[in-house]
């Protein structure tokens, strides 16, 4: 929670802003306004800390509460319906009637998607509640008419000076219009921010259906770009169905808001604290060392409507409170941020990319493709690697083909100019030289767009780049695969769960062990330090080719390690797995993490995947399966662990893509959380100081790795390089 100080601060701050920016009039008593929302109502023009009434339509109070330091506020959960109003003190008068809109994708009238927005640059675009939403709009070259993308995001997309995070400049040099939209409550847009609210994606609604009227863009049909934040909000958009959608391309995407921000019921206090943290401060008014600071720049140089559209942003609802009120699953919250629950409704063609060691998003992504079964339209990419990994060059190239023909509707065909800017651009991204696009894209070589479309469409819906890193050129590390293979769905058809059991001696053999025995090791989460990088691009940053990863051992009694005998053949896992193990802890509950690597023969062991667990919340949900457990993360399901006995507990694996080649061993190993993720911290964890865990194996206790293993996998290339693969940390081995 947001100490009383650090309120007292902000307060004085937007009090600041509200004397010295605002227009005039905007910080006094002017005229009380009100709006009506979907499900909301706002009010404008009240005076700092005024007592509001929402009243119904008979004149009884609905809802009071004070207005903001700049004379705003925002009721929430309002019953659709007409004649509401609102009242101030005792000698204000009443607001005009209004209507409180019902959750629906549709507006009561499409008349507000007939406004015009500026042709190029900087400007606003308003939504059905009449909030006020920055845009910046990019157009490649003259006045049209273009094949239209919208990125749309809580970042500062619609700067003028660039987007933050975005990737509208890559989409213009390949003949793209683009429009980067901040949502409500960010930057220069008016209203107040809640992270992805439902309102958030109807304004999405409206941001597509107004910009694909305007007289610039090809076909009035426009697709939806953007990578991590961008990326994730097209989840959101396109399951509200907007009528002139034509696609969406989301990279480097969540599965679910818990899964990155809980895993395995842990609260992740590295990234995923970190970006709620971060879109609390976006979402202030802004003012010095609050808010996006572009808005500030705009506001000091004249614009009255981003200095007017502050007033309700000091009503924005915490991300960090949400994130602290909410650590258990609780579906009536958590299902609106969890995208495997609606995906489902997306009509349109997707393409997406992520990777399974993102370092910021997680590796849970691959996780949606089974739930878009709305459209016969999806492909999809997976890899290892980090976050920007989902703009490697076969994934970009075939990111582009998608979009030239369900957005454009023509042949794609990547320039002479454009390929050249390829070694420019990956080092920009990665901080990597002499990177380039494919020189052979099957699709391009078609003579005309229906053939390359039917050419796009026989595609396999799923394609795994396997050994991301090892591709060759220009160099180990690079954001090229070793190799490919296509499959027709995920789960991949034929996929087996394969089991390890836990042995004496750190062994993992091929059945239970017939006698009972336990190992015991020290919990302790500071037996290790954490793996951070201090930059993504500089030389040993995280994106570049060779990170400085610092992913060091266990010490000797703070974990425990099971090592299989050599593999006869290379296996090939892709997918998710879980431990099943057999435990008892000298406290009531424990958080553990299970690591899952590869010993080379050659004496190297290489990070492929973690999972995670809160012992207490080990309640598996209805539906779950040996490759796909899932917890429930409810309350009500979090149970002890019992006193002095051992519990079967299951730790769900993330999803990974790996070649574990003949020769090598598989190692599993459990763990205190922390140590072998980049930015995923875990620094409020249970128990508070250290403790005993022991893990029991025999035919009554059964404790078992079990892995998703493809069989059939042509594997034509050797062992990658170390370092090489990337979001995969490699070191000398500690198994004789």
């Amino acid at each position: 929670m947001v100490s009383g100080a650090k309120q007292l601060m902000g307060g004085l701050v937007v009090l600041v802003a509200a004397v010295f920016w605002l227009p005039p009039g905007a910080a006094g008593a002017a005229t009380l306004r009100a709006h009506g929302s979907v499900q909301q109502v706002y009010v404008v023009g009240a005076r700092a800390g005024e007592r509001l009434t929402l009243l119904g339509a008979r004149g009884r109070a609905v809802a009071t509460q004070r207005a903001g330091a700049l004379g705003g506020a925002v009721f929430r959960d309002v019953a659709p319906g007409r004649g509401y109003r609102v009242g101030g003190g005792a000698d204000a008068p009443r607001t005009p009637t209004l209507t409180v809109l019902p959750d629906r994708s549709a507006p009561p009238t499409t008349r507000l998607y007939s406004q015009r927005i500026p042709a190029s640059g900087y400007g606003y675009l308003t939504t059905r509640d009449g909030t006020k939403l920055a845009l910046d709009v990019h157009l490649p070259a003259g006045p049209g008419p273009y094949p239209t993308l919208v990125e749309y995001a809580g970042y500062g997309y619609a700067d003028p000076a660039g987007a933050e995070s975005g990737i509208s400049p890559i989409a213009n040099l390949r003949g793209f219009a683009v429009v980067d939209v901040n949502m409500r409550g960010t930057g220069c847009s008016g209203g107040a921010f809640n992270f992805f609210e439902r309102l958030q994606s109807l304004d999405g609604y409206d941001v597509i259906e107004t910009v694909a009227r305007q007289p610039w863009v090809l076909h009035h049909k426009v697709g939806m770009l953007g990578i991590s934040y961008g990326g994730i909000s097209q989840l959101f958009v396109a399951a509200t169905d907007p009528p002139s959608l034509a696609a969406i391309a989301p990279l480097s995407v969540i599965d679910n808001t818990a899964t990155t921000l809980y895993p395995g019921g842990i609260l992740n206090t590295g990234f995923a604290l970190t970006f709620a943290r971060a879109r609390d401060q976006d979402a202030e008014a802004a003012a010095p060392g609050h808010g996006e600071a572009w808005a500030l720049t705009r506001i000091r140089g004249g614009d009255r409507t981003c200095a007017a559209n502050q007033a309700l942003h000091p009503d924005a609802v915490s991300d960090v409170a949400q994130v602290y009120a909410n650590r258990y699953y609780v579906p009536s919250v958590a299902n609106a941020l969890n995208p495997t629950t609606f995906v489902h409704k997306i009509r349109v063609p997707v393409y997406l990319a992520c990777q399974w060691t993102d370092e910021q998003t997680g590796g849970h992504c691959p996780d949606l493709a089974e739930h878009f079964t709305g459209t016969r339209r999806k492909w999809f990419t997976f890899t290892n690697g980090v976050h920007v990994d989902s703009l490697d060059p076969a994934t970009a190239v075939r990111w582009y083909d998608f979009l030239s023909l369900f957005v454009a509707r023509r042949l794609p065909v990547l320039s002479p100019d454009t390929r050249a800017l390829a070694p420019l651009l990956y080092q920009t991204a990665m901080g990597i030289s002499g990177v380039t696009f494919p020189a052979d894209d099957p699709v391009e070589d078609q003579p005309d767009y229906a053939s390359a479309l039917a050419a796009f469409e026989r595609l396999e819906p799923v394609r795994i780049l396997f050994d991301n890193g090892a591709g060759g050129s220009p160099g180990p590390g690079s954001p090229a695969a070793a190799f490919e293979q296509s499959f027709p769905r995920f789960p991949l058809p034929g996929t087996q769960a394969v089991s390890w059991y836990l042995s004496e001696g750190g062994a993992l053999v091929s059945g239970a062990t017939r006698l009972p025995s336990a190992d015991s090791f020290t919990w302790n989460p500071r037996a290790r330090p954490r793996t951070d990088f201090s930059g993504n691009t500089g030389p040993g940053g995280l994106w570049a080719a060779t990170p400085a990863y610092h992913w060091t051992a266990n010490p000797a009694g703070t974990a425990l390690s099971y090592t299989s005998a050599p593999l006869s053949g290379s296996v090939t896992v892709v997918g998710a797995g879980a431990l099943h193990a057999w435990i008892r802890a000298s406290t009531p509950d424990v958080d553990l993490q299970v690591t899952v690597s590869e010993v080379r023969p050659d004496g190297i062991e290489t990070y492929v995947q973690s999972g995670w667990l809160r012992a207490s919340e080990r309640k598996l949900a209805r539906g779950s399966s040996l490759l796909e457990p899932v917890l429930t993360l409810r309350r009500a399901d979090a149970t002890p662990l019992p006193r002095g006995r051992f519990t079967q507990v299951v730790v769900p694996l993330y999803y990974e893509g790996h070649v574990y080649r003949a020769g090598s061993r598989l190692k599993v190993t459990i763990s205190a959380p922390g140590g072998d993720q980049p930015s995923w911290a875990f620094t409020r964890l249970t128990p508070s100081g250290r403790a005993t865990v022991s893990v029991a194996h025999s035919e009554a206790m059964p404790s078992r790795l079990i892995l998703p293993v493809v069989p059939g996998v042509a594997v034509p290339t050797g062992l990658p390089p170390c370092p090489g693969l990337r979001g995969e940390p490699c070191r000398p081995s500690q198994v004789s």
